[in-house]
């Protein structure tokens, strides 16, 4: 019954992840932000260990959890966060993870000769033509509602993160007790988290109902909920369940961005949506 109701409840609980990151906007910087979600996620998976008397990895494998969790929490969740604070929309930051399969089926392919589907390069060229579309009209506008280079290159290099995040979730580690790894690999999300905060000089942190409710949100949803639901199905090798159902992320965080946020796609970048939605689909075609 779990490998059925997991990838549905994922869905819906992901889809929130980058509205979470423009709600916290003007209350409390990115990393900041994330430090402390990470460090009470760890404290809250440590401690569940703990209880069910779970069994921690061997200390020779610790490594390969931080940077796992370095990886899918610090670089993709930080990356992501600080180009929606920088003006990308959540519904488009969630358009470009969703390209994260077509990229691990790319790496495997050259890394241990995976065959990739018969449609996976019209895929791939689908999908990329379909954020290019999304993209054009914020990249060529002039003004505050130009998006720089910069911003889309942190967002790119966060859905690498969560690209090379996986890859590694799927090596030794994936035999590991789920709450105790999951300790470890949220610890590992905030070093990187703390490291950027220091390296960006982040101080705004604006107690209120905004900021505690959004980090409830995040350490109880997100990182409770669907985080461990990620982990769990790649683990279990029922992540191939999302494959259709993941699609719905993007146009889910679109809604909730219109109704939170006002924000609006125009014509081109709906289509662009479409295409791009539709070549992820393609690729994971066989």
């Amino acid at each position: 019954m779990l490998s059925l109701l997991a990838p549905v409840l994922f869905v819906l609980v992901w889809s929130t992840g980058f509205i979470v990151a423009r709600a916290i906007d003007g209350v409390a910087d990115p990393s900041l932000f994330l430090l402390a979600r990470f460090t009470l996620t760890t404290l809250m998976y440590a401690a569940l260990g703990l209880a069910l008397r779970a069994a921690w990895p061997a200390r020779a494998q610790w490594p390969k959890h931080f940077v796992a969790g370095g990886l899918l929490q610090g670089v993709y969740m930080g990356g992501g966060y600080w180009a929606v604070a920088h003006g990308l929309s959540p519904a488009v930051m969630a358009l470009l993870a969703t390209l994260q399969p077509m990229l691990t089926a790319l790496i495997a392919q050259r890394l241990f000769a995976e065959p990739l589907g018969r449609h996976f390069w019209g895929g791939l060229a689908a999908g990329a033509l379909g954020v290019l579309m999304v993209l054009a009209p914020r990249l060529s506008a002039v003004g505050p509602e130009a998006l720089s280079p910069l911003v889309v290159g942190v967002a790119l290099l966060s859905v690498a993160g969560i690209t090379a995040g996986t890859l590694v979730q799927k090596s030794s580690i994936a035999a590991a007790d789920l709450f105790t790894s999951s300790a470890l690999q949220n610890a590992g999300g905030a070093l990187i988290c703390l490291c950027a905060a220091l390296a960006l000089g982040e101080s705004l942190w604006v107690p209120g109902p905004a900021l505690w409710g959004a980090l409830a949100w995040a350490v109880l949803g997100l990182s409770a909920i669907g985080s461990t639901l990620l982990v769990w199905m790649v683990r279990h090798g029922s992540a191939a369940r999302v494959s259709v159902l993941v699609l719905l992320v993007p146009p889910l965080a679109a809604v909730q961005a219109a109704l939170l946020f006002g924000e609006r796609l125009s014509p081109l970048q709906i289509g662009g949506f479409a295409l791009a939605l539709g070549g992820v689909l393609l690729c994971r075609r066989r």
